[in-house]
């Protein structure tokens, strides 16, 4: 017996930062309003510390954790880099690997 071929999750979890909670609420809306993600949660203020232009910088930043489906993901990717105002928005996306068959049937067809 040969072993399975791992399949691609569904769903994912995708996450972005943003230095307001003004910003952050308007990109979860939007990408809600696009139909690219189910729902997005806002987290915040977080305190983050990185490296930028050859120094090391701390700010103060949003999360949004954004629930979708990988199918949508290109979308979804396309459409934060056009909205965000960061030169390199973190946009990260988690596969997620187990979860409520009724929750992510939500997410499949919210994001039809």
């Amino acid at each position: 017996m040969t072993p399975a071929e791992p399949t691609a999750p569904a769903a994912l979890t995708v996450l972005t930062t943003t230095d307001s909670a003004e910003k952050a609420a308007a990109l979860a809306r939007g990408a809600v309003e696009a139909r690219l993600v189910a729902c997005a949660q806002i987290a915040g203020p977080v305190t983050s510390v990185y490296r930028w232009g050859g120094d090391v910088e701390t700010a103060q930043e949003w999360q949004v954790l954004f629930k979708t489906t990988a199918a949508r993901y290109d979308a979804l990717e396309a459409h934060l880099k056009a909205v965000h105002d960061y030169d390199t928005p973190e946009i990260i996306a988690t596969p997620v690997v187990r979860g409520s068959a009724e929750y992510l049937g939500w997410v499949s067809e919210e994001t039809r």
